[in-house]
């Protein structure tokens, strides 16, 4: 299992200071641990700068996939110290943006949820020995049917998350089922003219 982002272009540079191969190196392993799912990393910008003793400032930059950039920095009186704070801010702003995507993907659709109607059995009626159980109507809905050729009906469901479409067939001029297979080809149900006419 991968663990580590591979090949990450990671650019370390220094202000004030040169930047040794030992500061390139620990940068490079640092980043290359930050999460490899979301936000997907492009490339990393890393500056050091040291000013003075007590003022050594790691700034790193994130660009990522869908056009997202994360900024962080820290300034403290260890160049290694400032990466490492820099890092675990990284994280904790990388955890919020997969929070905020996971929220949003899971977040119902207005109008998802339906309230249905409540229904109370006496508990003598589960009980019984009778092997026949009325069925119950749990869901009703009001079905707008439109006019619609069968080529416009598979596009309707395509379109919707329903498992077939009824409409009136423009081309028949009779009421019609088109629904989705197994197979993955679609189906089309519609009375004969005979029974419509009954």
């Amino acid at each position: 299992m991968q663990v580590h982002n591979v090949n990450l272009p990671i650019t370390v540079t220094g202000r004030h200071v040169s930047v040794t191969e030992a500061m390139r190196e620990y940068a490079q392993k640092k980043i290359e641990h930050l999460h490899l799912d979301y936000p997907r990393i492009i490339d990393v910008k890393v500056i050091l700068d040291v000013e003075k003793k007590a003022r050594q400032k790691a700034e790193i930059i994130l660009h990522c996939a869908n056009h997202i950039v994360i900024e962080v920095d820290t300034v403290s009186d260890d160049i290694y110290a400032s990466i490492d704070d820099c890092i675990s801010k990284m994280a904790r702003r990388m955890r919020k943006y997969k929070t905020r995507l996971l929220k949003s993907h899971h977040r119902p659709r207005q109008g998802s949820i339906k309230h249905l109607e409540e229904t109370v059995f006496h508990e003598d009626a589960m009980e019984t020995t009778d092997e026949h159980i009325e069925p119950v109507i749990i869901h009703k809905e009001n079905y707008r049917v439109k006019p619609l050729f069968p080529d416009e009906a598979i596009m309707d469901l395509e379109l919707s998350e329903r498992p077939f479409v009824m409409f009136h067939n423009a081309k028949s001029n009779r009421i019609a089922i088109i629904f989705r297979r197994k197979d993955g080809e679609y189906g089309m149900i519609e009375p004969d003219a005979g029974s419509q006419a009954a």
